[in-house]
């Protein structure tokens, strides 16, 4: 696989990312805050490795507290929350599948009590079962892919609204299969496209209480996700099909979501942004 990255990158990789090669990159060393969250209260699902731990250490360097949901990998949730800690904000660990209804309300629900308020939601836990014949796709992991990658952005919305105001924001996950298809990940492309649906319909309902809602559509990024799911071969030529030539790195990603979740995005809603080596998407 194809590594080269812009910038110095700070090199501490802890929990299954350390395991990876090569590590994931998830803040530039040279990524400054301007404070473009301080007071805010951010969840984020999924946020214990990877683009999640991305996005959590990015808004903690802009000043958010956070929360961050996970499913079993406490090594990293750790390790994520020790990173965030070291930017002088609040960091909360909440360890729960998303696929349940009730967790989802219940970890909304821990994160007001603990931290006070919420002002950023960031749908952003996903699972992918890669198979090269749409055949050998069986119907349990459809259902989970479903539960996990667009029904669970149902529940904690539904249980974070009451906590929105003007001003706030729901950020949410999709991908570049969900406009390009991705004939290995049938399943998983059409809950992206979903999430796509879902961001553009939900941000004209929620307009007119001032809460933005925007996604994120990354391309080819090294994640845990890529080694765990997908065999050595494809594992060594992922990202190289794409004009850049490479994968992303989530530090690459990160910034996106400040962007989104901040003041500066104050005129922009129902859209997504496109961190994805340069392919060209055009709906």
């Amino acid at each position: 696989m194809q590594t080269s990255t812009p910038a110095q990158t700070q090199s501490h990789q802890p929990g299954i990312e350390a395991d990876m090669y090569p590590q994931p990159i998830f803040i530039r060393d040279s990524y400054k805050g301007a404070d473009k969250l301080r007071g805010k209260v951010a969840l984020i699902t999924g946020g214990d490795s990877g683009i999640g731990r991305s996005v959590a250490v990015h808004f903690a360097r802009e000043g958010a507290d956070v929360a961050i949901v996970y499913l079993e990998e406490n090594e990293d949730a750790y390790d994520t929350r020790k990173l965030v800690e070291a930017e002088g904000v609040q960091c909360l660990l909440i360890q729960g599948n998303v696929q349940h209804p009730e967790f989802c309300k219940a970890a909304v629900e821990k994160t007001v009590q603990h931290l006070g308020q919420l002002n950023i939601l960031v749908n952003n836990a996903a699972e992918q079962h890669p198979h090269e014949s749409f055949e050998d796709l069986t119907q349990a992991e459809l259902e989970n892919t479903f539960r996990t990658n667009i029904f669970a952005f149902f529940h904690f919305t539904w249980a974070a609204l009451p906590h929105l105001k003007e001003g706030d924001s729901i950020l949410n996950t999709t991908s570049v299969t969900a406009f390009r298809g991705s004939p290995s990940l049938i399943d998983y492309a059409s809950t992206k496209g979903a999430i796509t649906a879902f961001t553009r319909s939900l941000s004209e309902q929620l307009a007119e209480k001032g809460i933005r809602v925007n996604a994120v559509a990354p391309g080819p990024i090294w994640t845990p996700l890529i080694p765990a799911t997908f065999p050595a071969e494809k594992v060594e030529a992922f990202g190289k099909d794409v004009p850049l030539k490479r994968a992303g790195q989530p530090c690459e990603v990160g910034p996106c979501y400040v962007f989104l979740a901040s003041e500066d995005a104050s005129y922009i809603t129902g859209q997504t942004l496109h961190p994805n080596g340069g392919t060209v998407i055009n709906a």
